[in-house]
């Protein structure tokens, strides 16, 4: 069975792998929802739960949006047929979407980070977002502030 977790928001989104670290490194403008172009290999490895987000980025190239260094570990029953595990894989979005986008990681200096991996239904989709990077003042703000939120939840237990 596979070891991805179901949302509470959303009892047909399974998810698959997030990227904590990105929410932590970066502030969220914007998010998309996009398809993934997979192996048949690779969407087994997914189901099994076996991906990994961590430093990975997208690209526009060319009027298409790519996905760089996301590794989907080879699955285990393919022996010759495997993928490659951290090939570059081409994700689906309108070409409105694709244009908006260029135009703000051109202009704007912003980047393109994927947040998470899911199934919705029998579909693989991954979400992407528009970030800015946070100062080192601003991630110690974060900390303190989760800090101070998890000492007033223990008061208000006790």
């Amino acid at each position: 069975m596979a070891r991805s977790k179901k949302t509470d928001d959303d009892p047909d989104v399974r998810v698959v792998c997030s990227n904590r670290r990105a929410r932590f490194l970066y502030s969220v403008e914007e998010s998309f929802e996009a398809g993934l172009v997979l192996a048949g290999t690779e969407v087994k490895s997914l189901r099994d739960g076996k991906a990994q987000l961590k430093d990975s980025y997208c690209v526009v190239e060319g009027g298409e949006v790519f996905l760089i260094g996301c590794h989907i570990s080879p699955y285990n029953q393919a022996s010759a047929f495997n993928h490659s595990p951290e090939r570059k894989r081409k994700l689906l979005l309108n070409k409105r979407e694709i244009h908006r986008l260029s135009v703000r990681v051109h202009e704007r200096g912003q980047t393109l980070v994927p947040l998470r991996i899911y199934f919705r239904g029998a579909h693989a989709k991954i979400e992407i977002a528009l970030v800015r990077g946070k100062a080192q003042r601003d991630r110690r703000d974060d900390i303190r502030r989760r800090d101070l939120d998890r000492e007033q939840a223990r008061e208000e237990r006790s």
